[in-house]
């Protein structure tokens, strides 16, 4: 079903809210600007996988951003697992995000309120089985991941996967699993929504 129309719980600004109730306005600032950072989490067998270090991202991550999360790393970690109760999972996903609100519509942003949320839901792997049996395809993607002087590289920010998308369809209409993403040096840095491993030689990666 629709990510918009499901039944269960949205931690919201420090309180559980019905799924179909956590909205934001149409003027809200991270809409239009990308003010927002998010953390990819997974659950395995009722445990968070590093789920301190996630928390820890995020905050770091609006920082980079300009913003300060009005919650604590403890608090952050305390809502991934509320969240994960409140929805009966056990083996799942987490997206915790934040982001600047809608006092201010602007590229100007100082004033507006941040807001954070953490979903859980049921998700298999991002491949699917037969893929990952068959082997994962990539096609290298036209567009590189920007030097650090050009974007806040290193803030886990929405606006950073704009390109991600992109590369993502270009390479499914080309009959690839994925897109393989370069840096601007031309060097390997990752897949569009997964990381890249290398082993090289001595078993280790």
């Amino acid at each position: 079903s629709a990510y918009d129309d499901r039944d269960g719980k949205i931690w919201y600004d420090g309180e559980m809210v019905d799924w179909r109730a956590a909205k934001v306005h149409l003027l809200t600032h991270a809409l239009h600007y990308g003010s927002s950072v998010f953390e990819g989490v997974r659950m395995y067998g009722g445990n968070i996988f590093k789920l301190r270090e996630h928390s820890e991202r995020l905050i770091n991550s609006a920082q980079i951003m300009g913003f300060k999360i009005p919650y604590s790393v403890e608090q952050i970690d305390q809502a991934c697992l509320d969240a994960c109760a409140a929805n009966n999972i056990t083996d799942g996903y987490l997206r915790p995000i934040a982001w600047r609100g809608s006092e201010m519509m602007g590229v100007a942003a100082q004033k507006n309120t941040i807001h954070m949320a953490v979903a859980a839901w049921e998700w298999p792997s991002y491949f699917s089985p037969e893929a990952r049996a068959k082997g994962i395809s990539l096609k290298t993607s036209s567009w590189r991941r920007p030097p650090p002087n050009t974007a806040p590289v290193h803030a886990k920010a929405a606006g950073l996967y704009m390109i991600a998308t992109l590369s993502k369809h270009d390479a499914e209409a080309a009959g690839y699993t994925d897109s393989l993403m370069l840096d601007w040096r031309g060097q390997v840095c990752e897949a569009t929504g997964a990381n890249i491993f290398l082993e090289m030689g001595d078993g280790k990666l």
